[in-house]
């Protein structure tokens, strides 16, 4: 319990080092011949990142490496990968459970409190699974959920509702709020800029989401 908690942050969210090691030996499960490159392009992360990765789990005992013709390597899962796998598995399953958990509290709040305030036609700026999450808090609110914004997803539907590439294609919208889990702060500044004068709304969730790209981002950046 002490080390689960370690891997936590106060938000109970999977830490990013461990989302990377967990991504590494499920790659090395799955496929003994995968590349090193394959699994930085799967992962998202830099080359050199996932190189060492693979080397601090080789010292941990996590991984063994043997070394095949044409300067080619496998890669093994010893017992002690197995059952960190495992282990860190059970971790992500948890978090998982606890964004949903939050995204479904908050965004039923926002809601709410858009209805209270009489904005009752809702955008979401960013296709998602808080888009998700959202799409059916709205049906316990008096609001309508009018559409999704999402330039890569345009002229296409999520769950029924119309994903268009700007505001300027959706009639009157009364407020924003912003779903994205990837992009969120260039989708803020992208919807002030389209509503200018309208409320556009970031969820506490998303947040953390920000705060987690940018050390990711860092961490690629520093191991390169």
């Amino acid at each position: 319990m002490a080390n689960s908690a370690r891997n936590r942050d106060k938000d109970g969210a999977f830490a990013i080092k461990d989302e990377i090691l967990l991504g590494v030996l499920t790659a090395v499960e799955h496929d003994k011949n995968v590349s090193q490159r394959h699994i930085s392009t799967e992962l998202g992360v830099a080359l050199g990142l996932t190189n060492a990765y693979l080397r601090r789990c080789v010292r941990k005992g996590l991984i063994k490496i043997q070394q095949v013709p044409r300067r080619r390597y496998v890669y093994y899962l010893t017992p002690r990968g197995f059952m960190e796998k495992t282990r860190l598995t059970g971790q992500y399953l948890s978090a998982s459970f606890n964004f949903f958990r939050r995204a479904r509290d908050e965004m039923s709040a926002l809601l709410a409190e858009c209805a209270a305030n009489g904005h009752r036609r809702i955008a979401f700026a960013g296709v998602s699974d808080l888009a998700e999450v959202g799409q059916l808090c709205a049906y316990d609110h008096p609001v309508k959920l009018v559409t999704i914004i999402d330039p890569e997803r345009a002229g296409s539907k999520f769950y029924g509702i119309p994903v268009h590439a700007t505001l300027g294609e959706c009639g009157e919208i009364d407020v924003v709020i912003v779903t994205s889990l990837t992009e969120s702060g260039a989708v803020f500044k992208a919807m002030e800029q389209q509503f200018e004068g309208g409320r556009v709304i970031v969820p506490r969730l998303l947040q953390h989401s920000l705060a987690r790209n940018a050390a990711c981002v860092a961490t690629s950046q520093a191991a390169e």
